[in-house]
C-alpha cells in the first residue's frame, strides 16, 4: 500500500520534468521520394561535410542514394555508416561516432527506422560531450548546452515518431536497455518521404501503425497539460490512423494513405515528447522484453485492456477525441461517444492480425514488477495497483 500510495503522490512528476526540456521544433518536409532534398537543406545551411546513417537493410535496397547523389551534386562530401542491424548499442554508437569524427561531420543525416534515429541522436550527443567512452553517456538525462550536432532525420517507418524525439534507448555492453532524455537534441529538419514505407511487410506496417495510434491516444488522456494545439495534434494522429491504416493493409501501395501514415507518426512523436506514454506503453515494453515480441504487436495486445481499464477516467477526452475523429455526433453523451472511440481502435486491431500474446504463469511477478516500475517514467491518468495489473495481464492472456 505505501509504495502504491507513493505512486500516485509522484505520478504528475514526469510530465512536469517533460515541460522544462527543450524539445526539437523542426523543418517538416512531405512528400513521397523528397529525401534527395536532404541535400538542399545541407546547402542551405553551408554544410561541407555530413554522415549518412542508415540500416544495413536500407543500404542494401539503395534507398541512401537520392541523397548521397544530391549531396555530391552540390560538392557537399558524405560518408556513409550503415553498421547497423540491431537494437541501438554502445558499440554501434561509438563506431558511428568515429565515422562522424573520420569525415569531419557538420551534420548527421538519419535514414531509418527507430534504430537508427535513435542511434543518431547518440552520436550526436558524443560529437558534442566528448566524454570517452560512450556508456558514460547512458543515464536518465544528458544535458547538452549549445545543442547537439544538428541532425536531418528521414524516417523510413510510419510509427514510432522517433525521428524527433528527445528519447532514445540504448543497450548497454551487459544487455541493459537505457533510455535517456536528450536535453539539448538539435533536430534542425524532418523529411516525411513515403516512398521508403510503400514495400514495408504488411505485419511491419500494422505494427508502425499501432505504435503511432498508441502514442496518440496516450497523449490525448495523459495527465499533462500540454495546450490546445498539442492535444489538437494529438487527436488529428488518432484520426489519421484510423482513417488510413485500413487503406494501406488493403492498398499497400496508396501512396496518399501511406503519407498520412507518416503525419500520423510525426504527430504522435510530438505526443511522447509533450505528454509523454502511459501503461499502454509499460505494458508493451515489458512484455517486448519478456517475450521478444515487436513493439507493435506488443503495443496491440495492451492497447485495448489498459484504455478500457482507464475509459471511466478519460470518459470526457476520449468522447472529445470520438467527435473530433467523426466517430460520434456532436451531441451524442460522452459514454457513448467514448464508446464509439473504442470500438473503432478494437475493429482496428481486430484487422491488423495480430497473434495472441501467452503470458506464462511463472512470469507474472516479474512482469507485474517491471510494469509497475516502467510507469514511474509516465503520465498515466490512474496508478494501477498490482492486483489489477494482474486483472489485465489476464485479459492479454485471453486475447
Amino acid at each position: 500500500m505505501a509504495s502504491y500510495l507513493l505512486l500516485k503522490t509522484i505520478r504528475k512528476a514526469p510530465g512536469q520534468v517533460i515541460k522544462l526540456i527543450k524539445k526539437p521544433a523542426p523543418r517538416v518536409t512531405e512528400g513521397f521520394g523528397r529525401r534527395a532534398e536532404a541535400a538542399a537543406i545541407c546547402e542551405k545551411a553551408g554544410y561541407t561535410s555530413v554522415l549518412l546513417v542508415t540500416d544495413k537493410t536500407l543500404y542494401s535496397l539503395g534507398y541512401h542514394t537520392a541523397v548521397t547523389d544530391a549531396l555530391g551534386e552540390r560538392g557537399i562530401k558524405c560518408a556513409v555508416f550503415c553498421d547497423i542491424s540491431s537494437e541501438p548499442n554502445v558499440s554501434i554508437i561509438a563506431n558511428g561516432d568515429a565515422a562522424a569524427k573520420n569525415c569531419g561531420a557538420e551534420c548527421i543525416i538519419a535514414l531509418g527506422g527507430g534504430s537508427v534515429l535513435d542511434s543518431c541522436k547518440m552520436i550526436a550527443v558524443a560529437e558534442k560531450l566528448k566524454r570517452g567512452k560512450i556508456k558514460k553517456l547512458l543515464r536518465k538525462f544528458v544535458f547538452v548546452l549549445g545543442g547537439t550536432l544538428p541532425m536531418i532525420s528521414i524516417p523510413s517507418t510510419a510509427g514510432t515518431g522517433a525521428e524527433f524525439t528527445v528519447g532514445a534507448v540504448v543497450t548497454d555492453g551487459k544487455g541493459k536497455k537505457t533510455s535517456t532524455v536528450i536535453a539539448g537534441l538539435n533536430v534542425t529538419d524532418v523529411i516525411l518521404d513515403s516512398e521508403l514505407t510503400v514495400k514495408a511487410p504488411q505485419k511491419v506496417t500494422a505494427g508502425c501503425g499501432i505504435d503511432a495510434l498508441s502514442h496518440g491516444l496516450e497523449g490525448i488522456v495523459a495527465d499533462v497539460r500540454s495546450g490546445e494545439e498539442n492535444e489538437r495534434k494529438s487527436m488529428e494522429c488518432v484520426k489519421l490512423v484510423l482513417e488510413n491504416l485500413p487503406r494501406v493493409l488493403k492498398t499497400p501501395d496508396d501512396v496518399e494513405a501511406r503519407q498520412n501514415m507518416c503525419r500520423a507518426a510525426f504527430y504522435g512523436g510530438n505526443a511522447i515528447n509533450e505528454q509523454l506514454a502511459g501503461y499502454v506503453h509499460a505494458f508493451a515494453h515489458s512484455l517486448g522484453a519478456m517475450y521478444h515480441i515487436p513493439h507493435g504487436a506488443a503495443i496491440a495486445a495492451a492497447l485495448m485492456p489498459v484504455m478500457e481499464f482507464q475509459e471511466h477516467k478519460c470518459e470526457h477526452k476520449l468522447a472529445l477525441t470520438a467527435r473530433y475523429c467523426g466517430l460520434a455526433d456532436e451531441n451524442a453523451p460522452d459514454p457513448a461517444a467514448a464508446r464509439a472511440l473504442l470500438d473503432s481502435i478494437g475493429a482496428l486491431i481486430k484487422k491488423c492480425g495480430f497473434a495472441r500474446t501467452e503470458i506464462k504463469p511463472e512470469d507474472r511477478k516479474e512482469l507485474i514488477k517491471r510494469i509497475t516500475d516502467d510507469a514511474i517514467n509516465y503520465s498515466a491518468p490512474v496508478v494501477m495497483k498490482k492486483r489489477e495489473i494482474n486483472e489485465l495481464l489476464d485479459k492479454i492472456n485471453e486475447g
